[in-house]
């Protein structure tokens, strides 16, 4: 089927229209980079490479609530309005641009199912120039079907299977029955791309039958358990430490935003991590990563639920990652 499926890239002027400019202050957006094209990445000095996927198909594609696809917009006012300052500098991010994608054939459930798997063959690509020119891409969605696009770019990029720690409450580790957000880690594995696979604040309220067998019988799966967390004698970082040895050189860290408690988003839960704590993990342990994906948010949800503070959410948590890495030169 033709599709107009592409990838956006945004110019200065596209940058400069989410500013809110004020005298005698200069916003972090003032100085992000933009470029022309993917193959001008390498000659930029930035470490950080931003790109959007304003999506919820894999959402919709897992039975689950729509609304993921409004993050991204609300993450650029807020990303792009900070302040420029000693702690945090613009020039250090390339704003890419975004994913912009035609709707499915229908609302079928294999009809969306297809259109995440074109969606992985339009990120995986993206996301393999942009490590293989030296940098760290961040991405944010969107659904968390976009880890598959991102362990495979990885991995063609670094010639190598990739490890990865996932932040989340689910495992997303579910049947090869289509693409859809719940399963991309079980097709990054199924397709060799993944390696060893962490998975910090595991639910054990979410886990199916299926997923306990894949988590009791593959010893490259590691599992932090929420529960467990909750009544160890060790800290959150101490645990989470301990997480990063066992999947041994780490590659991508994940943060699916339902594992953070009453956060609007496709799966939001009660019980969970505050964000501060997710901050102070991405602040401690940022630096050891090579790409970031953030994903599962929603300014608004399909049900009618808003958070107008998920953009600042996922700002302060790219903010964070710049702030790991460079306290680790």
């Amino acid at each position: 089927m033709f599709t107009m499926d592409k990838l956006q890239i945004f110019t200065k002027d596209d940058i400069r229209s989410e500013i809110n400019f004020r005298l005698g202050e200069t916003r972090l957006g003032e100085e992000v980079q933009a470029v022309m094209r993917l193959e001008d990445l390498h000659k930029f000095r930035s470490t950080f490479v931003i790109v959007g996927v304003p999506e919820d198909y894999g959402v919709l594609a897992n039975d689950g609530i729509g609304g993921a696809h409004t993050a991204w917009k609300s993450f650029l006012k807020a990303f792009l309005n900070l302040q420029q300052n000693s702690f945090l500098n613009g020039s250090d991010f390339i704003l890419l641009g975004q994913l912009v994608l035609d709707p499915p054939r229908s609302l079928k459930i294999e009809h969306i199912r297809d259109k995440v798997a074109l969606i992985d063959n339009l990120l995986y690509p993206v996301i393999q120039q942009i490590m293989s020119a030296g940098k760290i891409p961040i991405v944010i969605g969107g659904g968390h079907n976009n880890a598959y696009g991102l362990i495979k770019g990885a991995s063609l990029a670094t010639n190598r299977k990739v490890n990865v720690i996932n932040i989340d409450a689910h495992a997303d580790l579910r049947d090869l029955e289509g693409r859809h957000s719940g399963n991309g880690f079980s097709y990054a594995k199924e397709d060799g791309y993944l390696a060893n696979y962490g998975i910090f604040g595991l639910q054990q309220n979410y886990i199916t039958h299926h997923i306990q067998k894949a988590l009791e019988y593959d010893s490259t799966i590691f599992p932090v358990y929420y529960e467990d967390i909750l009544i160890s004698n060790y800290s959150i970082t101490q645990q989470f430490q301990s997480l990063c040895e066992k999947t041994q050189t780490l590659d991508g860290l994940e943060i699916d935003l339902d594992c953070v408690e009453n956060l609007v988003s496709s799966a939001s839960s009660p019980s969970g991590f505050r964000l501060d704590q997710v901050r102070e993990l991405v602040l401690r342990f940022g630096s050891k990563f090579n790409y970031l994906h953030i994903c599962e948010g929603a300014a608004e949800l399909a049900d009618g639920r808003i958070n107008p503070l998920i953009g600042k959410t996922i700002a302060f948590l790219v903010s964070d990652l710049a702030k790991s890495k460079h306290n680790s030169l």
